[in-house]
């Protein structure tokens, strides 16, 4: 049994590649080539989602399909080129995942698509479970084009969960690899009023999350990869600062943040108050469903 995993350097693939069960083995899409893996049974697979190519061959008879391939949202400014490269790194990549889909003569049973909870907009102080409305502005229409694209595999018999993703909390990594530097410094704390909600997610929940769904033939469709307990940014501080023993009183103004970041301080100057009721519904149960714990298990 073998699955395709496209973008499994980044944050999340590669903490998914050391969770795989070594009876699996893994075809990994990237765009460069790379030397050996050091895993048993996986193999990297150069790929171009803007052409066709011999990589589609490994679609034919895989058991599933992720798909966490995209440009990183915060890696800069959003420039017009920027927001494009972000946004047709998305949909080409599952325009092409569907494609090859479609050409298998023995299809997976399921794609996995990444997705995230901006696709629910500013969302102020309101709960946001997976039957909420699409919000407005430029992340929210990408994930909504985005999970369009891969509903498509539906039309081939293929079970499609949409992943809606919050922030990612990993060891060194991703936004505790920004956060942590400034208060270990006595300089940390909120972003703007620090009223906005967190979506956040241990990485060992947001893994964990992917194997269940993959294994549930009965899950299809969006899915919150959040925890049950979101928070706002001045608790996620205070306890931030709390674990490391640090002030949390340094904040940036939203004037500062938007004149530094231009449209993508929105981003982070506004949130969603999303839980994960349809994981909760199916069974999943959270390792880490509060922060501190979470915090605790990755800062020190």
């Amino acid at each position: 049994m073998h699955m395709v995993i496209a973008g499994a350097s980044g944050l999340v693939g590669s903490h998914l590649l050391r969770r795989l069960p070594l009876e699996v083995s893994a075809r990994l899409l990237t765009r460069q080539r790379r030397v050996a893996s050091g895993f048993s049974g996986r193999e990297w697979i150069v790929w171009d989602p803007e052409a066709r190519g011999d990589w589609e061959a490994c679609i034919e008879g895989a058991e599933g399909v992720i798909n966490l391939a995209g440009e990183p949202i915060a890696a800069k400014r959003w420039s017009a080129a920027q927001k494009q490269k972000i946004r047709s790194s998305r949909l080409m990549s599952t325009r092409a995942l569907v494609r090859a889909i479609e050409a298998a003569r023995n299809k997976p049973r399921f794609l996995i698509n990444a997705s995230a909870v901006g696709y629910y907009g500013a969302c102020g102080d309101e709960i946001v479970t997976e039957t909420s409305n699409p919000g407005a502005g430029f992340l929210a229409e990408l994930c909504r084009e985005w999970e369009e694209e891969a509903r498509k595999a539906e039309a081939y018999g293929v079970r499609v969960v949409l992943l809606r993703s919050g922030i990612v909390l990993a060891k060194g990594q991703g936004a505790l690899a920004k956060m942590v530097p400034p208060f270990k410094f006595f300089v940390g704390g909120p972003l703007g009023s620090g009223r906005q909600w967190m979506p956040w997610i241990h990485i060992e929940d947001e893994v964990g999350l992917i194997l269940f769904l993959a294994q549930r033939s009965d899950a299809a469709g969006p899915f919150n990869a959040t925890a049950p307990n979101p928070v706002r940014m001045d608790e996620f501080c205070k306890v931030l600062g709390d674990v490391l023993n640090r002030p949390a009183w340094a904040g940036v103004p939203a004037s500062l943040l938007t004149l530094m970041l231009g449209e993508m301080a929105d981003m982070l100057l506004t949130g969603q108050r999303a839980i994960p009721q349809a994981a909760q519904t199916l069974g999943y149960s959270f390792r880490y469903p509060t922060l501190e714990e979470a915090l605790r298990s990755l800062v020190l």
